[in-house]
């Protein structure tokens, strides 16, 4: 279907500007926004020629719908802002409609994402098409699609991302998965990611049945939503890979409402899982892994573990070096309010006095799994920390802001003893161009130039 004849959340005219930004053409519209293309139309530091930008309606609204959307706003925002990764849709910068004469588009939130070249929906249907042009039958129009292993081995390096990071995205399904110029996957669509508190998450009540595990589909929805857990990513992800691999979902019925009475019957032990048989065996139980019929079925198969399999299946490269979960500064507000409310003996009992230890100083601050550079030696100083590779300090996964004015003095390889990435080379230029020098896990070194080296990337590599 053609982006001019989709209803609109946002009605955006042609040669609108938003900042510094010229509406074009419409890319998509849901529920909760629309997307449309834009050119640059003056200059910006760090701002490509070409982008797309999502408009979160905040104008004509009921209070209650008002609140709801900010809300998804707010989420998609705060995820974009805190997490820049390879397989995570880029976020350039937010803006604010300022237009009273337009009411359906004053005060919109807008995100100026990454262009892509269309999403994997898109994909399906163009094959679909295709393929009913040919004139072929219903079983003969279940087709892979092409390039199809790599194409899932990077949707699970992106979960595996955000599960890293301590969010579920929430709404994994072809629509949410983009395809760039390059080839490349990027996840998009956070408006119902949801960051992990303990092992739980909450997110709002809107899913899409087929990409939906059995649990959630008829649990109830509390006042803050869906409780859901990273295993919900898993499970959409099994159906991602299925229909990926084969031209097929894994669970039949003609349409949703069907294929839910599917889901429940296999869920309840009623019925077997029948997969594809056009499913290469290398992925058979990759994906009967990701679709086990409970959350404590599928919780041993994180992202993570099963990203190595999905490589190995597919024969891919391995990924940049995964991100660590890095643990909380501190108690989640919530625990700190039910701490308020606790009597001073209970406070002590429950360890309070260990949080009176003195901060960590110098190397000390350098996380297990980390590599860390700092503005002074014997890890004095400023630091910057990294849990992956990085082609760019100073505008790429993780920014050091102090990199643009300051050369780094010492550094410290704190990384995973045993893991096959553990030494650090380093570059003088960005995108890992100018090799110079590699430091050893576990390594603390200071530089010897006096004034610091000039670094600008580095990557994770098995020995130096």
């Amino acid at each position: 279907m053609s982006g001019e004849s989709w209803p609109h959340a946002v009605q955006v005219p042609r040669s609108y500007r938003v900042g510094a930004w010229d509406v074009r053409e419409p890319i998509a519209s849901g529920a909760f926004g629309s997307v449309y293309a834009a050119r640059l139309a003056e200059p910006g530091e760090g701002l490509p020629a070409e982008a797309a930008l999502k408009f979160l309606p905040t104008g004509t609204q009921t209070p209650r719908r008002l609140r709801h959307l900010r809300e998804l706003a707010e989420r998609e925002t705060e995820l974009l802002r805190r997490l820049q990764r390879p397989r995570l849709i880029r976020m350039y910068e937010t803006l604010t409609v300022d237009d009273p004469a337009r009411p359906g588009l004053d005060g919109a939130t807008v995100l100026v994402l990454e262009r892509a070249e269309g999403s994997l929906d898109q994909l399906l249907d163009q094959l679909a098409a295709r393929s009913r042009g040919r004139g072929d039958t219903p079983a003969e129009r279940a087709v892979a699609v092409p390039g199809g292993p790599s194409l899932v081995a990077q949707i699970c390096e992106g979960v595996a991302h955000l599960h890293h990071a301590g969010w579920v995205h929430g709404d994994l399904k072809p629509a949410n998965v983009l395809l760039m110029a390059d080839g490349s996957v990027r996840l998009a669509d956070f408006n119902l990611a949801a960051e992990l508190h303990g092992t739980h998450a909450y997110s709002p009540a809107f899913t899409t049945s087929d990409y939906t595990p059995p649990e959630l589909l008829w649990a109830e929805v509390g006042e803050r939503g869906h409780q859901t857990r990273p295993t919900a990513d898993i499970w959409a992800f099994g159906v991602l890979a299925h229909l990926v691999l084969t031209g097929g979902l894994p669970f039949p019925g003609a349409n949703p409402a069907a294929r839910r009475e599917a889901v429940q019957r296999y869920a309840k032990g009623r019925e077997e899982l029948r997969l594809s048989p056009e499913l290469p065996d290398a992925w058979r139980q990759i994906v009967i892994d990701c679709l086990a019929p409970t959350h404590a079925d599928r919780a041993p198969h994180s992202a993570q573990s099963l990203l190595r399999r999905v490589e190995t299946a597919a024969g891919a490269a391995r990924s940049p070096r995964l991100p660590r979960l890095k643990p909380r500064r501190g108690p989640h507000p919530a625990v700190l309010g039910s701490l308020a409310a606790v009597t001073v003996v209970s406070l002590a009992t429950a360890g309070l006095l260990a949080l009176r230890e003195p901060a960590p100083q110098g190397y000390a601050r350098c996380d297990q799994g980390d590599v860390c550079f700092f503005t002074k030696p014997d890890g004095q100083g400023e630091m910057c920390a990294w849990y992956e590779y990085d082609d760019d300090w100073t505008g790429g996964i993780i920014t050091c802001d102090w990199a643009k004015t300051t050369k780094p003095r010492s550094a410290f390889n704190n990384g995973f003893t045993g893991d096959p990435h553990d030494d650090v080379r380093l570059f003088r230029e960005p995108g890992r161009k100018a090799p110079f020098g590699c430091v050893n896990s576990l390594q603390k070194v200071n530089f010897p130039d006096p004034g610091g080296l000039v670094i600008r990337s580095h990557e994770w590599v098995p020995a130096c």
